[in-house]
């Protein structure tokens, strides 16, 4: 049903940066001028990479990120790094391959003892993400590629890639990142051919494309019996068929050019912040709409996007917001639930949102949040709402305050 890790992933391997990984002057120690990383043959990713024994350098497309808990946005590099044996003009020695990387903003930003993912996806691209040691953006990566109880050194260590995890969370914080992922998939062009008999080659109305998603895995789950499961199969089906579509929309346009002269650059910076802009605001929708189609099959009374005070309009009231309005009516059968996708500083605008409810309930898909941040929403007396499956990515400290959609409905349906 979902896609997986294994979909997307060759290979990854983490561990702690050491002074000869980092170039000099971004450690306490001599460091290295030589801008290296060594040990990926031991963690799994050498060998596919590819192990030449005649002394050619291979170079591989890679996206570099820095993420620092200090700071809003990451540092985003795209470059290329080169593959080979160091020791191949020395037929006296065994081979060392290493991973050469070239001076960027984000090799400006790491430092020694730094944390460092790298991966190789299905498209031979690969993946270096760096953060601080201890860091949550450090604890998030670990916990959503099932690293949290590897014991983590100096030398990388293979991380599974394995068919039970689930990719929508990783995506998610991927794309935070500024990273998309897209791989290839036997039934992809009969999968587009239906896309495009059905809506052609535009993007339908998101309320009509969650329709569409909604109805290719329908036989498969329940969103009475398992809506935790369900919100995400839903959310999964519309990425997969988003990526298709979008893919084959922005290939035209690429093929047609931009303006009248086919290469007007302002036509075409037009054209590129439509397609980001697109991407963010159709998520949230689509979010909203499969939860909301949630609600309609456990036939719960709600109001979605009313108003409560002002302008504060919640995603979701419960169980109306005429009763919401009525002052004669009993707070304590009030619910207000809000949805999004990522969580990071935007789950405080929950907080302003129906005063008459004490309690606020945010429904995400964010895995692994850190306990800081869990805790700071308990003193505030928000209730995290995250899909079940998504449990095992947080701390078992944080699983007693986490809800799940099923519970939530419950909480609703008792009232």
């Amino acid at each position: 049903m979902y896609e997986t890790l294994e979909d997307i992933f060759e290979a990854v391997a983490v561990k702690y940066l050491k002074a000869v990984d980092v170039k000099r002057g971004n450690n306490n120690k001599k460091g290295s001028n030589q801008h290296e990383i060594g040990g990926l043959v031991k963690a799994g990713l050498g060998r596919k990479l590819g192990l030449t024994n005649d002394g050619t350098i291979l170079n591989f497309s890679a996206k570099m990120v820095y993420i620092s808990d200090d700071e809003s946005e990451p540092v985003v590099c795209e470059d290329t790094v080169s593959w080979y044996d160091t020791r191949y003009k020395d037929p006296s020695r065994g081979a060392e391959y290493r991973l050469y990387y070239h001076d960027n903003e984000v090799t400006q930003s790491f430092r020694e003892s730094d944390f460092l993912l790298i991966a190789l996806t299905k498209d031979q691209t690969l993946l270096l993400i760096f953060a601080p040691k201890d860091s949550s953006a450090e604890v998030q990566l670990k916990s959503i590629f099932g690293a949290l109880n590897l014991d983590i050194n100096t030398a990388l260590i293979n991380i599974p890639v394995n068919e039970t995890s689930l990719v929508i969370p990783v995506r998610l914080v991927l794309a935070q990142l500024g990273i998309d992922v897209n791989t290839s998939k036997e039934d992809d062009e009969s999968k587009l051919t239906e896309l495009l008999n059905r809506f052609d080659s535009n993007f339908p109305k998101t309320r009509v494309f969650s329709d569409y998603s909604r109805e290719l895995v329908q036989s498969e789950i329940c969103a009475v019996e398992d809506p935790d499961q369900t919100l995400l199969a839903w959310m999964e089906a519309e990425e997969q068929n988003f990526r298709l579509l979008e893919r084959h929309i922005v290939s035209e346009q690429l093929k047609l050019g931009f303006g009248a002269s086919g290469h007007d650059v302002d036509a075409f910076i037009k054209f590129s912040l439509s397609v980001q802009n697109r991407r963010k605001s159709r998520a949230g929708h689509a979010f909203e709409h499969h939860i909301e189609a949630i609600f309609i099959a456990n036939n719960l009374s709600y109001k979605r996007g009313g108003k409560s005070e002002g302008k504060q309009t919640p995603d979701f009231l419960f169980p109306s917001q005429e009763a919401y309005q009525d002052g004669n009516f009993d707070e304590s059968k009030l619910r207000m639930l809000g949805a999004k996708t990522s969580c990071k500083d935007r789950w405080r605008q929950v907080l302003a949102e129906a005063k008459r409810i004490e309690i606020k309930h945010l429904l995400t898909l964010e895995p692994s949040i850190s306990e800081e941040q869990t805790k700071q929403m308990a003193s505030l007396k928000l209730q995290l709402v995250v899909p079940k499956p998504l449990h095992e990515t947080y701390s078992s400290n944080q699983l007693n305050y986490l809800q799940t959609l099923k519970s939530f409905i419950d909480e609703v349906q008792a009232l």
